[in-house]
């Protein structure tokens, strides 16, 4: 007679954290600034003003700074010539392509912030 196998254990189920997304960060704003402050569509215009802005001194100055919130930095990449190298886990001979130099943008958040998170 073949004995069952046990049922693997289940994993603790995370709990459900939906991020927030545009439209969520519009109507949470609004509802922070009550009837009184501005209408969605004003606080959707800000938003939008808010990114133009930054990626416009991002190209200019590469740095782009939201107070109270995090500093944007462009940072730049080096290039890195291809060539062949030997595989150190097989002892194979392989080709590196060429990569070329390249810029991304980085987000450092100001201090009092990171300490809201812990």
């Amino acid at each position: 007679m073949a004995k069952a196998k046990a049922a693997p254990a289940k994993k603790p189920a995370k709990a459900s954290v939906k991020k927030l997304t545009k439209a969520g960060l519009i109507t949470a704003i609004h509802e922070a600034l009550g009837d009184d402050g501005p209408s969605k569509t004003q606080i959707k215009g800000v938003l939008e003003k808010l990114v133009e802005v930054g990626q416009s001194e991002l190209k200019k100055t590469k740095v782009f700074v939201l107070p109270g919130f995090a500093k944007f930095v462009v940072a730049t990449r080096r290039a890195v010539k291809g060539g062949e190298y030997v595989n150190p886990f097989t002892k194979q001979k392989a080709v590196r392509k060429d990569k070329p130099a390249g810029s991304t943008v980085r987000a450092r958040p100001i201090k009092a912030l990171k300490d809201s998170v812990n």
